[in-house]
């Protein structure tokens, strides 16, 4: 009767592992133990690529300032143009 009882425990416990396995918990855990090679990059890696990218911001801050900087001189310049009296051309006596 023991012998019987192992036989069906086993044939029960086929299909139960079978989900297990196929589930999304069993795919968390096969990927945990495939290793490390799934890790993110080096942390020397994010921080190169970081000051890299802060570099950038650098960059692009100082070309938005120049821009607006020019942008003002612009301003400005259509500013005194409309500000002062047009010069008349000069009247020819003929």
């Amino acid at each position: 009767m023991a012998f019987l009882g192992l036989i069906l425990l086993v044939a029960l416990m086929i299909p139960i592992i079978g989900i297990v396995i196929d589930s999304p918990i069993g795919r968390a855990i096969a990927r945990r133990l495939e290793g490390p090679e799934g890790l993110p990059a080096s942390a020397t890696d994010i921080t190169r690529r970081l000051e890299a990218m802060e570099s950038e911001v650098e960059e692009l801050q100082r070309s938005v300032q120049l821009l607006q900087e020019e942008n003002q001189f612009l301003q400005r310049l259509l500013e005194d143009h409309s500000v002062r009296p047009a010069i008349s051309p000069p009247v020819n006596p003929t």
